[in-house]
């Protein structure tokens, strides 16, 4: 369920997403409210949740991760603004990873409230094999103390990765901190809540008393949602583009090509040109919307350019080989792995890499 980030770009060495979460709450426009919370993931110290006041209370964009340390977090700052979650009566999401979808549970289980996703919302990590067992759970809480229980409910979550080897379910500590959480909700923080409002591109939004354009940005997700207010210029980019690191590209999807779709959706970042601020999900917010996006697509083409090197050494070789070539060692991984597995399959399908399978392992030879 982790969902590491890529490497910070050569030019930018500061990592402002690293940053851990601080209690202070800076208004960065009228009625929006910038809340970090707590996280604890490779390459991320905090997330950026957004509180967007009307006359009714607010919105939460991205509540956070599940489990008692951002919950508390969140009390914390609501508190600070006057409020409590009973205050909340919408959460947007902005993509399908836990630590951004992760507190909505706790605020249903805690009160009615409308969750607002891009209308393709779903996890491309929860197999079906899982989902079953998360039905077959769906009246009892998992037993926390039982070792065997978090081992069944590991075995239920491992899965194939789609270039043939075998992907690493949570951790029994990751399950059983996040799973720590209200009684009731039990193994569906483990999955994104069910959206009652469903938005797609260029569809409109009123929340925090401004009209929002919804501007759907795949790559990092297949769900990515950004949300850009025309009259201020303010523009709520989750994790499409990020201060000082370069988001993580999933091979894990069902799109076939996602570091081209990914490509395409940073180039319409120029579409945007009157831009007082991006609001990201992690880091602090800035000005030069489109610029980032381009600097986020050369990091990438130099990464390709990385590959074809490597397999003038390596030539016919495994996902796992060309990634130990692409990242640093303490990055090394499924989610490494992933992002390498999406490179690897844009340059097949540029012409410029072949692709081999034997017993279901894929491997690659990059001209």
């Amino acid at each position: 369920m982790n969902h590491a980030h890529g490497e910070p770009i050569a030019t930018k060495p500061t990592r402002q997403e690293q940053e851990p979460a601080q209690s202070d709450i800076t208004e960065v426009a009228a009625g929006v409210y910038r809340l970090q919370l707590p996280i604890s993931m490779p390459g991320l110290g905090h997330v950026n949740c957004y509180a967007l006041e009307d006359a009714n209370g607010f919105t939460l964009v991205d509540p956070g991760l599940p489990g008692e340390e951002s919950w508390t977090a969140l009390q914390q700052r609501l508190t600070q603004l006057g409020a409590s979650v009973k205050n909340v009566h919408t959460a947007l999401v902005t993509h399908s990873h836990p630590d951004h979808y992760g507190g909505v549970h706790r605020l249903q289980a805690d009160h009615k409230i409308e969750v607002i996703a891009h209308s393709d919302f779903y996890s491309s990590y929860a197999p079906s094999r899982a989902s079953e067992f998360f039905d077959d759970l769906s009246t009892a809480s998992l037993d926390l103390a039982d070792d065997e229980d978090i081992e069944k409910f590991r075995d239920a979550m491992r899965f194939t990765n789609p270039w043939g080897t075998d992907r690493e379910p949570p951790s029994p500590e990751h399950i059983r901190t996040w799973g720590a959480v209200a009684e009731g909700i039990g193994t569906k923080i483990f999955q994104p809540p069910e959206a009652s409002v469903s938005l797609n591109d260029s569809d409109e939004i009123t929340i925090g008393g401004r009209t929002w354009l919804a501007i759907h940005t795949p790559g990092h997700t297949h769900d990515h949602l950004c949300l850009y207010d025309p009259i201020d210029g303010l523009f709520l980019s989750g994790d499409h583009v990020l201060p000082t690191i370069t988001p993580h590209i999933g091979g894990i999807t069902a799109m076939d090509d996602p570091l081209a779709v990914f490509f395409r959706s940073l180039e319409r970042m120029h579409e945007f040109p009157n831009i007082s601020q991006v609001l990201p999900a992690h880091g602090h917010p800035f000005l030069d919307l489109a610029g980032r996006a381009d600097s986020i697509i050369e990091h990438h083409h130099e990464r390709l350019d990385h590959l074809r090197e490597a397999g003038a050494d390596l030539g016919q070789a495994p996902v796992e080989a060309y990634m130990q070539r692409l990242f640093k060692e303490r990055s090394w991984g499924d989610m490494a792995a992933s992002e390498t597995y999406a490179h690897l399959e844009h340059l097949r399908i540029l012409g410029d890499a072949t692709q081999d399978e034997e017993q279901g392992l894929k491997t690659y030879n990059v001209a």
